[in-house]
């Protein structure tokens, strides 16, 4: 794992940290998907939505306790219906989350699940990059200090 001083380096040319720390979650599972796409064997494909599903919980977790009330606190009021948005995709993503968990990878609609999961996924995703990031950027936030809050959530946890 990379120290702190090179996640800073690493992120502080590409976004704001915060921001880059969410875009590389956002990176991290569109990867899964991939590797659940090309994945044969069930018990693989099992494994790969053990990793998705964490992957999404940690991600919505850091995102709901740091990054949204401090947005919306900064953001100005007719710009907040994105974070609510936001905050209705990741109820319908943890729904699906906790569906999957729960199921047997050999139910019949499992893939359909992940399938749906997916495009959940990629929709939020897309409307936080195209649209709110470019909002935070112009707050008065200090993005680089949330993103050491973001990164230390992620390791209290990870290592819990």
């Amino acid at each position: 794992m990379p120290t702190a001083s090179k996640r800073k380096q690493t992120t502080a040319t590409k976004a704001p940290m915060a921001l880059q720390v969410l875009m590389d979650d956002h990176k991290e599972v569109t990867k899964l998907f991939k590797q659940f796409d090309k994945a044969t064997d069930l018990q693989e494909r099992a494994g790969v939505v053990r990793m998705i599903c964490q992957a999404l919980s940690l991600h919505a977790a850091i995102e709901e306790e740091i990054f949204y009330p401090e947005v919306r606190a900064a953001l100005r009021d007719d710009d907040r219906d994105l974070l609510d948005e936001a905050e209705v995709e990741h109820q319908s993503i943890r729904s699906l989350v906790e569906q999957l968990e729960g199921a047997d990878p050999e139910d019949e609609l499992y893939e359909a699940r992940v399938v749906v999961l997916k495009e959940y996924v990629r929709h939020h995703v897309d409307e936080e990059e195209g649209e709110l990031f470019p909002k935070v950027k112009r707050l008065d936030l200090d993005l680089a200090e949330m993103g050491e809050r973001l990164l230390a959530a992620k390791g209290e946890v990870t290592e819990s």
